[in-house]
């Protein structure tokens, strides 16, 4: 995989901004270590599928990609102070980890649960031929690709669909073959909130080819997860990324993507889809998220030997010290709400909110409310300080979770913008959604 490989945002953006120190869009900040590495377990590297082919970079067609704009804190880059807090805030210019970050999560894939990332517009050489200096010289221009057509609800023939939401559809294709429409049709309209534009959304499908009537995996499959990304940012195929725009949590709809809405003149061979073939998907919206959500529920309050924390709604959580209290020498959590989704599990993409401070004083030292922008992360993957690795796994969505982080699970004797070294951290973080990303 090529490190020069664009993030899932489209070309040339790292979590989602034009650029900046990868370090900026982690809580907590870069942990101690010398140089620009990220840590990825085998296991999760051994999910790669085949929805984008090897050096091809997302879609990009104008949208704006804003994951994981600028959080500062729980990096695993080291990086020099360029502001009073010893941080800057994501200036122009793509962070190389953040780069491959984005292309290690753009091919993830959960058992046969698939990431439907988009294929480069342009095409893509191969690193023979950008290793000979004459070889654009003697190559055929690449044609640019076909614009997406307009969506319609309706065509001549469709494909019958049979199920129920939440579970996986039977899809039956027609004998002719499709003509060409790109069309997105409701089946049942759910009563949840609208997806707009930069909503963290989250979706099950099933998918087959029309043109060869062969099924695609699917996230219903065993082992499959929902796939979450933000809609309408030109993150992946507009069969899904543009398709579930307007359209209510809850709701069934199919979809009948036309090449230029799905991969393109390349088609994709990992996955034997052709380069004139016509896809079906049913897409069952799960949830979604506005990027400045918070969750809502019955407040548990924390036990006496916690920080209490003062709940602001879409503000920074005021987090109040125990006087006198000794720094813990292990993790600690507590569930200030308990949500009532799937638990989350290691490898999975999660979507939170959260205020960070120090135990000792209650200092707020970052706040993904008050950029109104979610974080994002694989949990497990070690892109983060330890204590969120270890302390959001096993919680479930919807739950806000109190943690309470010793120093050997955060930034250890290594002092980082307003942190001190050896600094005890307790973070209030809300599980918005988690899935496959």
């Amino acid at each position: 995989m090529s490190e020069k490989a664009s993030s899932p945002g489209g070309a040339g953006t790292a979590n989602g901004n034009a650029g900046g120190d990868p370090a900026d869009s982690r809580p907590g900040g870069p942990l101690p270590g010398d140089g620009e590495s990220i840590v990825v377990p085998p296991s999760i590297l051994k999910q790669q599928a085949g929805w984008a082919q090897p050096g091809e970079a997302t879609r990009r067609t104008g949208g704006t990609k804003t994951d994981e704009t600028p959080q500062i804190f729980a990096s695993n880059v080291r990086r020099q102070d360029s502001s009073e807090a010893g941080y800057d805030e994501n200036p122009p210019g793509a962070g190389k980890l953040g780069v491959i970050l984005g292309t290690v999560l753009a091919v993830l894939l959960v058992g046969s649960g698939i990431t439907l990332y988009t294929v480069n517009k342009d095409g893509s050489k191969s690193d023979s031929a950008a290793a000979k200096p004459d070889a654009a010289k003697s190559a055929p221009a690449t044609p640019s690709a076909e614009p997406v057509p307009p969506i319609k609800d309706t065509a001549k023939v469709l494909p019958t669909v049979t199920g129920e939401f939440g579970k996986k559809a039977g899809i039956e294709v027609p004998s002719e073959q499709a003509d060409g429409s790109f069309v997105v049709k409701v089946l049942s309209e759910g009563s949840g909130a609208k997806v707009e534009k930069n909503s963290w959304t989250s979706v099950d499908y099933t998918a087959k080819d029309w043109t060869t009537g062969k099924d695609i995996p699917s996230s219903y499959d065993d082992k499959g997860k929902p796939q979450i990304f933000q809609a309408g940012t030109d993150a992946l195929i507009p069969a899904l990324d543009q398709a579930v725009l307007g359209k209510k949590a809850g709701s069934r709809i199919m979809v009948v993507a036309p090449p230029a809405a799905a991969f393109g003149a390349q088609g994709n061979p990992n996955m034997s889809i052709g380069a004139k073939d016509n896809l079906v998907f049913v897409i069952d919206i799960r949830n979604t998220n506005a990027p400045d959500a918070v969750v809502a529920g019955t407040v548990t309050p924390p036990p006496a030997d916690f920080p209490q924390v003062k709940d602001n709604g879409k503000k920074p959580a005021e987090i109040t010290p125990v006087k006198g209290a000794a720094d813990p020498t292990e993790l600690k959590s507590h569930v200030l709400i308990k949500g009532t989704g799937p638990k989350v599990e290691k490898g999975e993409k999660v979507v939170v909110q959260y205020t960070g401070a120090l135990f000792k004083d209650g200092k707020v030292f970052d706040s993904s409310l008050s950029k109104g922008q979610a974080f994002s992360f694989p949990v497990g993957g070690g892109q983060v300080i330890a204590g969120w690795d270890q302390g959001l796994e096993g919680q479930t969505v919807g739950s806000r979770v109190e943690l309470v982080i010793p120093a050997s699970l955060g930034y250890k004797d290594q002092a980082q913008g307003d942190i001190p070294a050896n600094s005890t951290l307790v973070f209030v973080v809300d599980i918005l959604d988690a899935g496959q990303g």
